[in-house]
């Protein structure tokens, strides 16, 4: 069947946050009951299409928005204990899986910060780090461009450093971007060779 998605698609939120799960299809087979359960196979929300009734699971009553339309599910104020597999499922004849998500919850970071470790004669020349989410990012900004980096922590924080242009960009789930002017400045200072 085309539409049924058998890879799981993975989704990050943060801790306290919505997350909305579609079911990646605009067409769905003819079906008696649909369906989202989680890894527990609890059955979380469940539409009876000959009635259009709706039924929620009582953990997640006052936090789930479910479109009747659309099939799609939002989960609200996500916990770390929220994390794992969702299934949409349709059943008539039998049980098909329409598409699964990991869902990971996690906790909320800092701001990444760009700090120069040296710089050399010119701002077209200087070593930086970036230093967020429990990672520690280096590179070297060199005419105009730097080496794209990418580090995972031990808890799931994903740290992305680039350069774009003039800029030196830090991604986690908040980015930080300076200039390279702003970082690697020239000294000022004067020269004992006049």
């Amino acid at each position: 069947f085309k539409f049924v998605h058998f890879a799981e698609i993975s989704v990050f939120v943060q801790t306290g946050a919505s997350v909305k799960l579609d079911i990646q299809t605009q067409q769905l087979p003819e079906f008696d009951l649909f369906y989202w359960m989680n890894d527990k196979s609890e059955e979380i929300v469940r539409y009876i299409n000959g009635t259009k009734k709706v039924r929620r699971h009582t953990f997640f009553e006052n936090r789930l928005d479910f479109n009747a339309k659309t099939f799609s599910l939002t989960l609200k104020n996500m916990q770390k204990t929220d994390s794992g597999l969702y299934r949409a499922r349709a059943s008539a004849d039998s049980d098909i899986n329409i598409v699964t998500y990991r869902v990971s919850v996690i906790d909320a970071v800092k701001t990444p910060v760009l700090i120069v470790n040296s710089n050399r004669s010119s701002p077209d020349s200087c070593s930086f780090t970036c230093n967020g989410s429990n990672s520690i990012i280096s590179s070297i900004y060199n005419s105009s461009s730097c080496s794209r980096e990418e580090v995972t922590s031990s808890d799931n924080h994903i740290l992305r450093l680039s350069c774009s242009g003039d800029s030196i960009i830090s991604l986690s789930w908040k980015t930080d971007t300076k200039t390279v002017n702003e970082l690697c400045t020239v000294n000022q200072g004067t020269s004992p060779f006049r």
